[in-house]
């Protein structure tokens, strides 16, 4: 039987426990769910296609492979995104968790992801019975090369952003070893950099660079796939509602299992999902709420001692007092804050702690009165 790493966040009990009991009761900012409204456009277009007595494609229809091209060009300078290299899936998890599986690979073949990393990628190899291998530089896999490269960017949990020299390089490399490239980008709307921080070659892209973006990949996606969600930016966790894009053969594949596997979105969450594309009020609306959450937060941590390290994007403070992560993590439950050790990321980990904007207002609030009392 296959053997997995247990949940990490099971082990947070004893400390949620902990949190909980303070006066006032638990801030619970160790997992990225969001907590607002889904926008009301989504919604309403969930509403308008409850009835489904029908399977709905695996494909997903043509106007929303359609309309993820537009959005790849309109918000992240992607131009001629082949429709037909665009498939919706059921959340970005299980894509990462599956596309080893779904690519062939198995015994013997290598899977390359950050060494600070979400724990699906080493899971999903796991799955494949590939072998797992952290590393932070293609230099790390000497002559042997992966079969399949993650790359996570703005990354999790750290919240670094790739910048364009460094990615074209990756493709550069993996081109001339027949690796494949699958970039996570679920964060990449919410880029908090500020703009004399930015390459002046990003002007003109809302979001944090692609994989897919012309710069990088000399305008073929060959070996290349994004991976990216509406979780986030659009508060659709509860839907589902994710795609993967980039080299139409490789799509090809991928739909051709999933066809067999029933691996297919919900007809009702694919037009909701085509609603949120074509609206980007509401996007500019839930970035405000998390880039006030986020001021708000960045000065209580330090005051409590802890140094924020990347966090240009996404929705967490990676954050360091220089100790073991779990004793950290103690620390802030005795404030009744729960937060995310590093460990559960890698080894590279364990002496920082990841802290999610996605608590409301008010427990923002309450988490920064707490820190700095």
């Amino acid at each position: 039987m296959l053997r997995l790493p247990d949940f990490p966040w099971d082990s947070l009990a004893d400390h949620k426990e902990r949190a909980s009991a303070v006066p006032g009761g638990l801030v619970d900012l160790s997992i990225g769910t969001p907590v607002d409204p889904t926008p009301a456009v989504v919604q309403e277009a969930l509403r308008a296609a409850a009835d489904a007595p029908g399977y709905p494609q695996t494909s997903g229809t043509a106007d929303l492979r359609e309309a993820v091209s537009v959005w790849f060009e309109a918000r992240r300078g992607v131009r001629n995104l082949d429709p037909a290299g665009v498939l919706p899936t059921i959340g970005s998890k299980e894509l990462v968790a599956w596309l080893p599986t779904l690519l062939g690979l198995g015994p013997g073949d290598v899977v390359g992801f950050p060494r600070i990393a979400y724990p699906t990628y080493d899971v999903g190899a796991r799955l494949a019975r590939a072998t797992p291998y952290p590393a932070d530089a293609t230099t790390a896999f000497g002559p042997t090369a992966p079969k399949l490269l993650w790359l996570n960017t703005p990354g999790n949990p750290t919240g670094q952003v790739l910048g364009l020299d460094h990615l074209r390089k990756v493709v550069d490399w993996a081109r001339s070893r027949g690796v494949v490239v699958a970039s996570d980008e679920c964060y990449a709307e919410l880029d908090w950099r500020p703009e004399e921080m930015r390459d002046p070659r990003e002007h003109g892209v809302a979001t944090t660079p692609s994989i897919l973006d012309p710069r990088v990949c000399q305008g073929s996606h060959e070996g290349l796939l994004c991976v990216y969600s509406l979780s986030k930016q659009s508060n659709l966790a509860g839907y589902r509602a994710a795609f993967v894009a980039g080299d139409t053969s490789l799509v090809s594949r991928l739909l051709e299992v999933r066809k067999h596997a029933g691996m297919m979105m919900p007809w009702p969450v694919q037009r909701a999902m085509l609603a949120a594309l074509a609206d980007e009020e509401h996007l500019a609306e839930q970035k405000a709420r998390y880039a006030a959450r986020r001021a708000a937060l960045i000065p209580a941590v330090e005051a409590f001692g802890l140094r924020v390290e990347h966090s240009e994007a996404g929705l967490y403070l990676w954050c360091t007092a220089g100790e073991d992560s779990w004793t950290t993590v103690a620390r802030l439950a005795e404030r009744g804050i729960l937060v995310a050790p590093g460990a559960f990321y890698g080894a590279a980990g364990a002496q920082h702690v990841r802290i999610a904007l996605t608590g409301t207002d008010e427990r923002i609030a309450t988490a920064a009165t707490r820190l700095t009392s």
